[in-house]
């Protein structure tokens, strides 16, 4: 099985549930990992439709990164229809909260079927 992830995925968007973070925005980092069939020739998976559809997704409104993960989970698996699994994680940093916390983690990926 060929695996391919694009790391990092870095975004400024004005999602959370509290209404300052409407207005300024959260800084956000994005995982995706992709496992594909084990197939020749190896299946083709452009990185940049990874970033796009991210991209995309937090341009919506939200207010939960669950939220944020399963829209992004839903829509890389309508762009590569023949990947066996996904699994996206989404990081807030810095998450408006009381004490020092670096990020906020949801992550999900394919159920077994």
């Amino acid at each position: 099985m060929l695996t391919v992830s694009l790391h990092g995925i870095k975004i400024h968007a004005p999602i959370g549930l509290y209404p300052e973070e409407k207005i300024v925005g959260n800084n956000f980092v994005t995982d995706v990992d992709m496992w594909l069939p084990d197939v020749q020739p190896w299946p083709f998976a452009d990185y940049s439709l990874i970033q796009q559809s991210v991209a995309a997704i937090f341009s919506q409104p939200a207010e939960l990164l669950e939220t944020v993960v399963l829209n992004i989970h839903d829509t890389l698996m309508q762009v590569f229809p023949y990947a066996e699994k996904i699994r996206v994680s989404v990081k807030k940093l810095n998450p408006p909260m009381p004490g020092e916390v670096a990020y906020a983690m949801v992550c999900y990926e394919t159920p077994k079927s």
